[in-house]
């Protein structure tokens, strides 16, 4: 057997072996207490495979690597691809001037203001806080992959960032719902709505939070969530060139700047998805293979993370990720009050 059939044996074998934690991870999430707190089979997928990397990574063979190291890079980029079908450009104009301004407003400002406590006051490393930041701007743990995929990273500071994301994307879950109802929220229906998808951090956080409400709110709720997930791709363009200007791009100082492919193509998917072509039970059952490409991307992020390389940072990111949040309540609150007189 040749050698090029040995290595794309190995590969494809890590593949399958990062598959059948997805399965698991998908498996598990359908529980209803995880189900309840709005917790995706991602975020299980990550746990499970940082549990394995940290106890049984010696017990399995090391050729698998490259079949795991595959689902970090290649699987993740086609998975973000596919997630364009989760939205349309109708999408956009249902929500008018308001949500699509909240949404560019609510990304811009967080990530700056991530960015800047996170290597300024907290003297985090750059990687860290990008990471720690998109996730809390853009859409939770597919913004953390999507970021992952330019900045090439270290696995555990994905991880790192996708914690802070679990953790007060859950908080803000019941928090938004409870002080709405409570009355410490003067904001109509719509405009919590568009407050809740401008500022919260995972989709399900969203759906969740939103539908402890319902009516327009839910629906305006996830129509902006779907707005600030679409802003992924200007996103990446923007941080790739950044991080070119910078000679921080995976450790390359070429002037060559690098467009992240699968970010551009991800609206050209979206734009397809907006004609409606394609059935939408094809398009749910598109939807449904590409959240468990996403779950491996994860689980194998999950797998490459050693729990060890935590000691030196402390709880930074979880300091930088309170900024936020606090930022993403209040600020928030005020700049979908703004928007919401035009």
């Amino acid at each position: 057997m040749s050698v090029i059939n040995v290595d794309l044996k190995n590969k494809i074998s890590g593949v399958l072996f990062v598959a059948l934690f997805s399965i698991c991870a998908t498996f598990i999430s359908k529980f209803s207490f995880f189900k309840n707190l709005g917790i995706s089979p991602l975020i299980i997928g990550i746990i499970l495979g940082m549990i394995y990397a940290n106890t049984l990574r010696d017990v399995f063979p090391e050729k698998w690597e490259s079949g795991i190291i595959f689902s970090t890079k290649r699987i993740l980029r086609i998975a973000i691809i596919f997630y364009g079908f989760r939205l349309t450009m109708q999408n956009i104009i249902a929500v008018g001037i308001p949500g699509i301004l909240t949404s560019i407003t609510m990304v811009t400002f967080t990530f700056i203001i991530g960015y800047l406590a996170g290597t300024k006051l907290l003297k985090l490393d750059y990687e860290t806080s990008i990471l720690t930041a998109s996730g809390s701007s853009i859409c939770g743990a597919a913004a953390v992959l999507a970021t992952e995929g330019v900045l090439e990273s270290e696995p555990y500071k994905s991880a790192i960032a996708v914690a802070t994301v679990v953790l007060f994307g859950t908080i803000a879950m019941f928090l938004y719902p409870y002080l709405y109802r409570a009355g410490f929220v003067h904001i109509s229906p719509v405009g919590e709505g568009i407050y809740i998808g401008g500022s919260v951090h995972e989709v399900a956080h969203v759906v969740a939070a939103s539908n402890a409400i319902g009516g327009i709110t839910a629906i305006d709720a996830v129509i902006v969530k779907m707005i600030r997930v679409m802003l992924i791709a200007p996103f990446l363009i923007i941080l790739g060139l950044w991080l070119k200007s910078k000679g921080k791009s995976n450790g390359n100082n070429s002037k060559k700047v690098t467009i992240p492919w699968f970010a551009v193509i991800f609206i050209g998917v979206a734009c397809f998805n907006s004609f409606h072509l394609l059935p939408e039970i094809l398009v749910a059952q598109i939807n449904k293979v590409d959240t468990f490409a996403l779950t491996m991307a994860m689980t194998a992020l999950g797998m490459e993370t050693n729990i060890e390389k935590f000691k030196g940072v402390g709880l930074k990111p979880i300091y930088l990720a309170l900024i936020m949040f606090i930022w993403l309540i209040v600020g928030g609150f005020f700049v979908t009050k703004f928007w919401m007189r035009f």
